[in-house]
């Protein structure tokens, strides 16, 4: 089942961009995905990458399988491959990154141990990306809102 947070909501109908469950999923099986593959995908085939599930290991290789035969097809050349790492952040309930938190102080939030404990790891996951310098943080107070972070007044 498909999971799109609101603060997605610009592009998810069009999937123009690559939604946060689906890049989820890239870090899941180690592949880099750029947005101009993104873009030589269709709309059905795109939608099929939403809706693959990537939770255990023979998901997470058919979503690898099928992403990387899809590329091929598409551009011609193999995506590139990231390392998968054995314990992310994402899943680790007791540690909050430290971007994230220095991020988070931007907007004069600061996450408790419980709060980042009660977050999905998708939502995790998220926060994480959102964080990261180089990346157009515009959605990262957005999440925080989202997330019952943040007052939705603030």
């Amino acid at each position: 089942m498909a999971t799109f947070f609101i603060f997605e909501a610009d592009f998810v109908d069009s999937l123009r961009c690559i939604p946060m469950q689906v890049r989820y999923n890239l870090d899941t099986c180690g592949i880099k995905l750029k947005l101009a593959d993104w873009n030589q995908i269709n709309s059905d085939e795109r939608q099929t990458l939403v809706d693959m599930a990537c939770t255990n290991e023979k998901e997470v290789q058919a979503f690898r399988e099928y992403l990387q035969n899809l590329i091929l097809q598409r551009t011609g050349k193999a995506p590139s491959e990231l390392p998968i790492e054995q314990y992310p952040d994402w899943l680790n309930t007791d540690k909050i990154p430290e971007e994230i938190q220095k991020k988070a102080s931007e907007f004069s939030v600061r996450i408790t141990q419980q709060q980042w404990r009660d977050l999905s790891p998708l939502q995790r996951f998220a926060l994480i990306k959102l964080s990261r310098s180089g990346h157009e943080n515009k959605n990262f107070p957005q999440a925080l809102k989202e997330f019952n972070l943040i007052s939705s007044s603030a």
